[in-house]
């Protein structure tokens, strides 16, 4: 059997290599990847080796011949005793190499959390995945887990993904968690703990907003909103819009964290500690920002459909309310109203133009529900931007 395959789609190649290649069946071997090489002008290639077992300085001194000649060529699915050949001599510092990738199913599993890129399932009553919507992935991955690791550091409790690996068509980050029960669960189980539930949330938040990071440390949410509103340069009258960019542009530049997609799905309750599992969307900012991204989680999103919020957190849109409102009084310890309501058009003033984006971007004006929700948002914006003046508390 031949230890070497061959695919080729217009200027690239993929080459599979299989079983065993040392000093006996190297020179074949690479005969036979000149043979394929000089077959066509390929100008990228990618070696896969989810079938090779072992390779020796031979088979290395191939791979060596074949990046020199196409100096993009990666390895993939790489198993661990491979890879660990290819890390002590240096390979993985030469070339990119990605390792092979645990398969694992969800079927059956429950959803624990959800957030914009997607879905956490509690795989046994230890660990938990979280499987990402997009299936090119790897890149949204590795930048979670260094957000995680810089949040970890700065003493946010968040859990550690420790492990990457395929679900389906998609990869997914796994975590250690213990017995850990999301905020949504336990108000499922338990709906007389709502207050508890809030006033653990909100001395979670507090401490993520107390957090004070470098310039660049994290993604800035302020430049992230102007680009939302300058998407809707062409789709709000011109005197809305350049007042929308302007509250925008005046908010003053704060390096302190925020989470991006706050809400009780998104933490979990782990001997006494609040931890968060979604950290995709941590960027730094002024607290504005994070609570349109709140309100949008328990109204802005339902606010067409009551029942959006019951699919997306298990609860009813009555209750999400009353979590949005506990929140307010008790992260800005007042029951004034007045300043209760200011806030509140604030973080929907941003909040709706968050959604205006998403849903013209889901292509939006073509579904009689995202024509809805488009004139909906246009209307909010129009009755908000009059009573705004300014988006600092």
């Amino acid at each position: 059997m031949s230890n070497v395959n061959f695919k080729a789609e217009g200027s690239r190649i993929t080459v599979f290599f299989e079983g065993h290649i040392d000093s006996a069946n190297a020179p074949q071997v690479e005969q036979e990847v000149n043979q394929a090489k000089n077959s066509g002008a390929f100008t990228d290639a990618t070696l896969d080796c989810e079938k090779l077992e072992y390779i020796s300085s031979a088979g290395l001194r191939i791979i060596l011949r074949l990046r020199k000649d196409i100096p993009t060529l990666r390895l993939i699915n790489v198993a661990p005793e491979v890879y660990e050949i290819l890390d002590t001599t240096g390979f993985t510092e030469m070339m990119e190499v990605q390792k092979a990738y645990r398969v694992i199913s969800v079927d059956g599993c429950e959803v624990i959390g959800q957030g914009a890129n997607g879905k956490v399932y509690r795989i046994d009553r230890d660990t938990i995945v979280k499987v990402y919507l997009n299936p090119d992935s790897l890149p949204d991955i590795q930048r979670e887990r260094e957000l995680a690791r810089k949040a970890f550091v700065m003493g946010i409790p968040t859990a550690i993904p420790y492990d990457v690996v395929r679900v389906g068509e998609s990869f997914g980050s796994v975590f250690e968690l213990l017995n850990a029960k999301s905020f949504a669960k336990l108000l499922t189980n338990d709906p007389s703990s709502l207050d508890e539930v809030v006033r653990m949330s909100v001395e979670l938040l507090k401490k993520i907003h107390s957090t004070e990071l470098k310039p660049g440390d994290m993604p800035d949410m302020k430049a992230i909103v102007l680009g939302w509103v300058e998407f809707l340069r062409d789709h709000l009258p011109a005197g809305q819009y350049e007042k929308l960019h302007r509250l925008v542009a005046d908010v003053p530049q704060d390096n302190h964290m925020i989470h991006g997609d706050y809400h009780i799905k998104n933490v979990m309750l782990q001997n006494g500690e609040a931890l968060l599992i979604d950290m995709d969307t941590l960027c730094m900012g002024y607290p504005v920002f994070e609570f349109a991204s709140i309100y949008n989680a328990y109204a802005g999103f339902s606010d067409l459909n009551h029942e959006n919020v019951r699919r997306f957190l298990g609860i009813s849109y009555e209750t999400a309310n009353e979590i949005w409102e506990k929140t307010l009084r008790l992260y800005f310890d007042t029951d004034d109203e007045k300043r209760l309501r200011e806030i509140e058009d604030k973080a929907m003033l941003i909040g709706f133009t968050r959604i205006m984006r998403r849903s013209i971007r889901r292509n939006g004006f073509n579904t009689e529900a995202g024509r809805a929700e488009i004139e909906n948002c246009r209307r909010r914006l129009a009755e908000l931007l009059p009573r705004v003046d300014t988006l600092t508390f």
